[in-house]
């Protein structure tokens, strides 16, 4: 009744080939349906799940310290309240790293805003030539019953006062979330385990564990040390150039290098907005991004890669692919949470779906104008060739054997086993 049912195949398919084909496509419909459900999940959820993510994140990169002091018979509740509190003294600090040059900046912004108009009057005709545009535009289109918009004063306050209550009751899930984490850590992994009816899963999945823990928390702890040596290199550069305020701009690119390319986008972007408004002459006013860049790129090229080393490097596409994924789903928590994201992927994948390795039997002979490139692209489709007739091979064989065993009801004694 239900192949009866079925749309007919077209002409030149089989019967057979067609329900494969439909079959397939069905998949890939649930499948697709199932993402675009998960992206509205997540942009939904994002009050809830965002906090918890981070916390989960921050809690593997802060599980180690928590189990150093566990081994000097701290119990796991007050290791774990430890690692909120140290937590905590971090963000204060950080807050007062930037309270105070904050302060002096916004105390300096009228006259930063006068230098920039100073700047900017050698903009006056392009923009004086876009304004005349503009008007001859509005006044193509104007309209007598155009609708006026006032603004309220006091409507920024109210926004404020809105978000205020979102923002702290997120704070308290990521500090609750964290603590509970960190505390439990233990018994969530035992719980998983027990879940796995087979050996082989629970061996598989205590290796996701491990690799998962140890890999976040080396690269945070990593990048943390990083940043930190960054931040200062900043400050130190910005001071010697006369930069004002050079422990803010040294704090904001320690923070803002959390978040590979876009952060550091943003960070030239605001140093070349202050060199604006401070300086005097192009070579001044394009100097603290240049030295910003400078560091920046002596960070990415020999630092990171000698601390973190070439295992952990991910392909830069996915990497920025993560990272536009999550701003945009939940803004700065996603870019934090980006990189960590992705390696905790790459190492459920790389255990649940173990990849053979793309070496051939035996390697390319390579010539003189071979470049290293090329040497590689060879040896990887020698490897594919090689694996490719290996599995032709092997349904030859299959196909052989079925075709030697006899027909159904054919068996000697008449009855086919049941095996």
């Amino acid at each position: 009744m239900a192949r009866a049912a079925m749309r007919p195949a077209p002409d030149g398919v089989s019967d057979g080939q067609f329900e494969r084909i439909m079959g397939n496509a069905a998949r890939i419909s649930m499948v697709v349906v199932g993402f675009l459900a998960l992206l509205v999940a997540l942009k939904e959820g994002q009050v809830f799940l965002a906090p918890i993510t981070l916390a989960i994140v921050v809690g593997l990169m802060f599980g180690p310290v928590a189990g150093k002091v566990e081994q000097f018979g701290v119990p796991p509740a007050l290791s774990a309240a430890v690692v909120v509190f140290l937590l905590l003294g971090v963000i204060a600090a950080g807050i007062l790293l930037f309270a105070v040059p904050l302060s002096e900046w916004v105390a300096r912004a009228p006259m930063i805003w006068e230098k920039l108009q100073l700047q900017l009057d050698n903009l006056q005709g392009p923009l004086a030539m876009a304004s005349a545009v503009q008007e001859q535009i509005s006044s193509v289109f104007a309209n007598d019953n155009a609708m006026a918009v006032t603004v309220e004063d006091g409507g920024q306050m109210i926004g404020v006062a809105m978000i205020a209550p979102a923002i702290l009751a997120q704070i308290l899930i990521f500090l609750a979330s964290l603590y509970f984490f960190v505390a439990t850590r233990d018994h969530i992994r035992i719980s998983v385990l027990t879940l796995c009816v087979s050996r082989k899963a629970r061996w598989r999945t205590a290796h996701v564990f491990r690799d998962v823990e140890a890999k976040v928390s080396r690269f945070l702890l990593s990048i943390t040390f990083i940043n930190f040596c960054v931040g200062f290199a900043v400050s130190l550069a910005m001071w010697a150039i006369g930069m004002p305020s050079p422990i803010l701009w040294g704090a904001m690119a320690a923070v803002l290098n959390y978040i590979p390319y876009v952060g550091q986008g943003v960070m030239v972007l605001v140093l070349l907005a202050a060199g604006l408004g401070t300086q005097t002459g192009l070579e001044n006013i394009l100097l603290p991004a240049g030295c910003y860049v400078t560091i920046n790129f002596i960070e990415g090229q020999i630092v990171t890669p000698h601390f973190i080393g070439r295992t952990m490097t991910l392909n830069p596409f996915i990497i920025f692919l993560s990272i536009t994924f999550w701003l945009w789903a939940w803004g700065p928590v996603g870019g934090l949470i980006a990189v960590p994201t992705l390696l905790i992927v790459t190492s459920v994948l790389d255990h649940m779906l173990p990849r053979k390795p793309m070496v051939p039997s035996s390697p390319v002979r390579r010539t003189r104008s071979m470049t290293d490139r090329q040497a590689l692209l060879a040896n990887t489709a020698k490897a594919i060739r090689e694996q490719s007739a290996a599995a032709e091979t092997q349904g030859t064989e299959r196909r052989k054997g079925k075709r030697l065993e006899p027909p159904e009801g054919t068996a000697p004694s008449g009855v086919e086993p049941t095996a």
